[in-house]
């Protein structure tokens, strides 16, 4: 069976379609009416963070409530160490939903974690279940200094879910009734990918336009202040709001050098 020819690509493309290769003769379905109506709707090359807010509340159209998320494009090089971007901000208002989170710790550090709210907490135990069952019921893992001998074994498993606990977002720590509670707060990861993006939730479509550009900004601030000192010229290179049905807006640049001072 031939391959499509790339006149063919450019004109499936045009048309809002795809074809893949081994699979043709049967062109991909198109986007729904709806998500073509709500990107229709971005009619700016960019926007001011309150108006885009604005935007996706006025594009909803799924049933559910939308998480909302941010997507920021970094000038690094994240395949160079120094000039990884990772770090963790408390949202003031924040997810909409509470985490999850499991404890891996000893002795009082146990009851600790227990009494600030903690789901699942154990010891080595917790370990072999997540080793033998590759269970990870949490969104968050906590574990105290002294039990990461035995966490080190879990990393093919709690890594690539990117659960691993790490001290470079506090979640290897001795004061685990904090970690717990502020994670339970609202805490979230940022870290930059190997194509130097950072995708963060700041909260769901429900709530209100405040709350939801007061979590952004938060957001926004905490990537600006994290740049490597090795990264070189434009930092922020764009950033854009999105919902998990609506379409990307993509905000104007005064937004992060508001946020960086904030």
């Amino acid at each position: 069976m031939a391959l499509p020819t790339p006149g063919r690509i450019r004109v499936l493309r045009k048309a809002g379609l795809a074809e893949a290769v081994g699979d043709e003769g049967r062109m991909a379905r198109k986007d729904s009416k709806n998500i073509v109506k709500a990107r229709a709707a971005v009619v700016k090359p960019s926007y001011a963070l309150p108006e885009a807010v604005g935007l996706l509340k006025q594009v909803k159209y799924a049933k559910f409530d939308e998480t909302v998320d941010l997507t920021l494009r970094l000038g690094v090089d994240t395949r160079h160490a120094d000039q990884m971007v990772r770090g963790t901000v408390v949202l003031p208002h924040g997810l909409g939903k509470t985490k999850t989170v499991a404890v891996i710790a000893s002795g009082d550090r146990q009851k600790e974690a227990t009494e600030a709210g903690a789901d699942f907490v154990g010891g080595e135990e917790m370990v072999e279940k997540i080793q033998k069952e590759s269970w990870t019921a949490f969104d968050a893992l906590i574990a105290t200094p002294d039990m990461m001998k035995v966490v080190g074994r879990l990393g093919k498993i709690l890594g690539p879910k990117g659960l691993m606990p790490n001290p470079k977002t506090g979640t290897v720590t001795q004061d685990v009734a904090a970690a717990v509670k502020e994670i339970k707060a609202g805490k979230v990861e940022f870290r930059a990918d190997k194509t130097s993006l950072v995708h963060v939730p700041v909260g769901k479509l429900s709530f209100d336009p405040q709350k939801l550009i007061d979590n952004a900004t938060t957001v926004i601030g905490a990537i600006v202040r994290s740049k490597p000192s090795a990264a070189k010229g434009k930092y922020i290179k764009s950033v854009t709001l999105s919902s998990t049905m609506g379409p990307g807006v993509p905000l104007d640049s005064a937004v992060a050098d508001a946020a960086g001072k904030h």
